[in-house]
């Protein structure tokens, strides 16, 4: 089974919510939701792949980088290559039913575990999905990271805290870039923006590495930081919250110079192959996450096809460090890129 035989396989299940594109840069699916789309207009999905595709790179081969080096370490587990798989659920509106929740968080995590990378399990409306990734972390204890809608009341999320800290998670991620989805309010639940104190409460309550999802400026940035937060992920919660935000990537530089080595800075939206990986890297991120391309990977092939999808990066990840000269994933100097 390789890459092109996955997404085959996906496209036949995921249709008409997914079309597989060869370019999954949000266009066929704008507006689409549930599904995979973008919200609205579908510019802020379209808008994280277009900022990813303004960077270029600096072919270089007078070098002496033969064998990259590709591993790095987050929250205290050494991975393969700087990558998580984000947080889905919610199969049955998101993926066209093509896959139930229980295949969905055992090919998330076994292909994770397989791949020697982390993964996020996700919230939603139904109690079931955030039950579904316990159980899965329960399974797959130390690899995985359960992540909680901004729920309210706040007793809601520490509840599910402490869940996940007795199934073994690695950390615990906040969907603060959820905090306004209408079609969770409409289905019962309740969500809301978080305080300054809110988050230092959900920190002080456990002794797990909290990251929050959802940063897209510099000052939220530092707040996360006052927090007490061990991570955030750079994300417009993949173009599916708020139109006409700008690409992920634009924001990232900023973002990562003023808080880098304060935590663990992550990034998502339009990260589609090895190379982008690279780009994140060189703009200041420590690891990316995906959430489209192992949706797509799952629906067509399992935990075996997250493997093939995670080898792919992998490999396009390591040739490009060669052509760019770049040893050490820890280490990706900026002036590889070149931008239009």
């Amino acid at each position: 089974m390789n890459w092109k035989e996955v997404q085959d396989r996906a496209r036949e299940k995921l249709t008409p919510v997914c079309k597989v594109c060869p370019n999954c840069n949000g266009v066929a699916c704008r507006g689409q939701l549930p599904g995979m789309g973008g919200t609205g207009t579908g510019s802020s999905f379209i808008n994280n792949y277009e900022a990813l595709a303004k960077y270029k790179f600096n072919l270089r081969t007078l070098h002496d980088v033969r064998e990259p080096e590709l591993e790095v370490e987050l929250f205290g587990r050494k991975l393969e290559l700087p990558l998580i798989l984000g947080a889905v659920a919610g199969a049955k509106t998101n993926l066209n039913n093509s896959i139930s929740e229980n295949d969905l968080v055992e090919s998330w995590l076994l292909g994770a575990q397989m791949s020697g990378i982390l993964a996020m399990t996700g919230d939603g409306p139904d109690p079931s999905l955030y039950q579904t990734g316990i159980e899965g972390c329960k399974k797959y204890p130390g690899i995985t990271i359960p992540v909680i809608k901004p729920r309210f009341p706040q007793e809601q999320i520490l509840e599910r805290i402490k869940w996940a800290e007795e199934a073994g998670a690695i950390a615990i991620g906040i969907d603060i870039d959820a905090s306004a989805l209408i079609h969770r309010h409409m289905s019962g639940l309740v969500t809301e923006t978080k305080t300054l104190a809110q988050i230092q409460e959900i920190v002080n309550s456990t002794s797990l590495p909290v990251i929050l999802k959802g940063i897209m400026t510099v000052d939220e940035a530092l707040l996360a930081v006052e927090a007490g937060a061990k991570g955030i992920v750079v994300s417009n919660h993949g173009g599916r919250a708020l139109d006409h935000c700008p690409g992920t990537a634009d924001v990232l530089p900023a973002i990562a110079q003023a808080v880098r080595d304060k935590l663990t800075v992550l990034v998502d939206g339009g990260i589609r192959n090895g190379l982008d990986v690279l780009k994140v890297l060189a703009l200041g991120a420590h690891g990316a996450v995906v959430g489209r391309p192992p949706s797509i990977a799952a629906v067509g092939g399992g935990a075996e096809g997250i493997k093939v999808m995670v080898d792919e990066f992998k490999f396009g990840l390591r040739r490009t460090m060669i052509l760019t000269g770049t040893k050490d994933v820890k280490n990706v100097n900026p002036r590889i890129l070149y931008r239009e």
